[in-house]
């Protein structure tokens, strides 16, 4: 069933790809609903079947390069499945979002479910190979998306600084994998193996190499500080949908490989280094925020604030790996909160992408000095995204606030200093929400005048509402009674501690 899950997707693109372009748009939008919809409830009986804290599970596994030690090798655990049931809603809204996209419809509908295929793909690989596989073609999927129907020229510039920044990421996470391959006896990339044998179990300054160079592929990805550059410009050019999953799923794609990679096959090396990666995290958090709150650009304000939420869960796991004085209670905490944040953070931020799409479409700019008043115009849009802006910022009774409780309470206990000054964080991204609500949606109506711009501001059509209120409904249910996700999240979480202590 999992590889069913992961390549429905890419076999119905391949049959649209022989139906004209020339037919009906809804055709192939409504190609990509259906397979989205049958892909979620798929996911949800993986949900149902999953016995928690047993290990990988609905394994499949088949001989692909066996001379390199290469295998078709995929499986889901409870670190794993809620980020693939994260790929499958997220997907799911952004196909319901585009129902209205009329530009060259048939190329982008298959260009998402090619990037659905890899995202879900990803996260079910077993095999270091597969991994970089569906890594590095995430890149190419979303180069084509941004660069195809970004907005205007300068799309081009940003889904080609992208493209080579990412492209170069992913390069030194290779040489990690290969690192890892000639050091296990037999050579193997297949990931259940390293972590059993944990080859690099000596730690030593190839141990940190091979770190280091996962680390930086991944850090890319993630994005951290210093590394975040790209993400604003691709961000802020590239059509709300690409945005969504550009920031809900192939973000998570570098966070998800530190605790799938990093952490249990280079358990020592992780432990030695933890202080710095608690560094770079606090260092993502306060900068991101900082940066956001300068920012007259709101989809770019939103862009950084993913760059401060990533920072968050690289504080957590950077603080399991601090074992000494501390409590094996508070890194568990630490590190299921983490897992949780990836998945709050994809809920949430995809919703105010999709709703930075709506305001484009309607005014054709993001710039907030060149609205105002958009409550009395438009009051279930400034409602939503009210919603959606308090739920980002850890307001009580959404995912974000159970995600970032648990990591501060947890990393409070390995690194007091750092998780003080991290708090800090949820102080400025309120107090940057709070002002792009005030200019957006508060005192007289102001609408752009740019060319194309629609006079008067049209409120939430009903495919909008479909595509973003499940997202924030499913964060609300987490933040009101997250014991389902929890349940599924928190015995991997105590295996992977384990690993990381051997």
């Amino acid at each position: 069933m999992l590889s069913l899950i992961v390549f429905l997707p890419a076999a119905v693109a391949a049959a649209l790809l022989l139906v004209p372009g020339t037919a009906p748009r809804r055709l192939f939008t409504g190609a990509w609903i259906a397979v989205s919809v049958v892909d979620l409830a798929l996911v949800v009986a993986l949900w149902l079947g999953l016995e928690p804290g047993v290990g990988f599970q609905y394994e499949q596994q088949a001989a692909w390069i066996p001379t390199a030690g290469i295998s078709y090798h995929v499986g889901v655990d409870g670190l794993s499945l809620p980020l693939v049931a994260l790929t499958a809603v997220l997907f799911a809204a952004c196909a319901v979002f585009s129902l209205r996209e009329h530009r060259r419809v048939k190329a982008y509908v298959t260009l998402f479910l090619g990037l659905q295929t890899v995202s879900l793909g990803l996260f079910a690989a077993l095999d270091l190979i597969l991994f970089f596989l569906f890594f590095d073609l995430s890149i190419v999927f979303m180069y084509f998306l941004i660069a195809g129907w970004g907005h205007g020229e300068q799309a081009r510039a940003s889904a080609l600084k992208f493209f080579l920044y990412t492209f170069l990421g992913s390069l030194a996470l290779l040489l990690g994998f290969i690192g890892l391959y000639l050091a296990a006896e037999p050579n193997t990339f297949d990931i259940v193996t390293l972590i059993e044998t944990n080859p690099l179990a000596g730690g030593g300054m190839y141990a940190a190499l091979v770190l280091l160079a996962v680390g930086i592929g991944l850090a890319v990805k993630t994005p951290t500080v210093p590394f975040h550059t790209w993400l604003p410009p691709a961000h802020t050019d590239a059509p709300a949908p690409a945005s969504a999953v550009l920031a809900g799923v192939l973000l998570k794609m570098g966070t998800y490989g530190f605790v799938r990679i990093a952490m249990p096959m280079l358990p020592e090396t992780w432990r030695q280094y933890a202080g710095v990666i608690v560094v770079v995290g606090v260092v993502s958090v306060v900068y991101g925020a900082l940066v956001a709150l300068a920012q007259t650009d709101v989809k770019r304000m939103i862009a950084y604030t993913s760059v401060n939420h990533m920072g968050y869960v690289i504080l957590g796991i950077g603080a399991a790996g601090i074992l000494t004085g501390t409590d094996e209670q508070a890194r568990q905490l630490a590190t299921t909160g983490a897992v949780t944040q990836m998945v709050s953070h994809g809920l949430i931020t995809g919703a105010l992408f999709l709703l930075t799409g709506v305001l484009y479409d309607r005014g054709h700019t993001y710039e907030m000095g060149a609205y105002s008043g958009l409550a009395a115009r438009a009051p279930v849009f400034a409602g939503v995204f009210a919603v959606a802006a308090f739920a980002s910022l850890g307001l009580p009774g959404f995912a974000g606030f159970i995600a970032e409780f648990q990591i501060f309470t947890g990393a409070l206990d390995a690194a007091p200093v750092a998780t003080v000054i991290a708090v800090t964080g949820i102080v400025i991204t309120a107090a940057l929400f709070l002002l792009a609500l005030q200019r957006l949606f508060l005192s007289e109506l102001r609408v752009p005048d740019a060319p194309g711009a629609t006079r008067p501001f049209a409120d939430l059509r009903a495919s909008e509402m479909a595509a973003i209120m499940p997202l924030l409904a499913l964060a609300t249910v987490i933040g009101v009674l997250p014991r389902f996700l929890l349940d599924v999240i928190e015995p991997a979480s105590r295996t992977l501690l384990e690993l990381v202590a051997r």
